[in-house]
């Protein structure tokens, strides 16, 4: 299955903030990517202190379930190489959706 990829470079330090960043910049083509091309998508999100954990679980959780059996995962942090590793984990683990992953070198 074909696993696409949404990479978010930059967000706001406050959670709030971010969360707002990311509905208003980020979730529509997330869902573009969903309702047209990708059988699965990965969005890749920027480091972040732990206090942003709530909102990314509800975009992995809430775009998982509305775009079920499509699979849909959130990685927050990591550097290139943690991030590559989990995405190879991703293409093969077929029962993982709705997940974040929050990442570490």
């Amino acid at each position: 299955m074909e696993q696409a990829e949404l990479k978010v470079e930059h967000l706001p330090a406050e959670p709030l903030d971010a969360a707002a960043t990311f509905h208003r910049e980020h979730l529509d083509p997330a869902i573009a990517v969903l309702e047209v091309a990708a059988a699965n998508l990965t969005i890749i999100l920027p480091p972040a202190p732990s206090d942003h954990d709530d909102w990314r679980r509800s975009i992995a959780r809430d775009l998982a379930r509305k775009f079920a059996p499509k699979r849909v995962n959130v990685l927050g942090g990591g550097g290139k190489e943690a991030v590559q590793s989990m995405l190879a984990y991703l293409r093969g683990a077929s029962g993982v959706t709705g997940q974040y992953l929050p990442l570490h070198d």
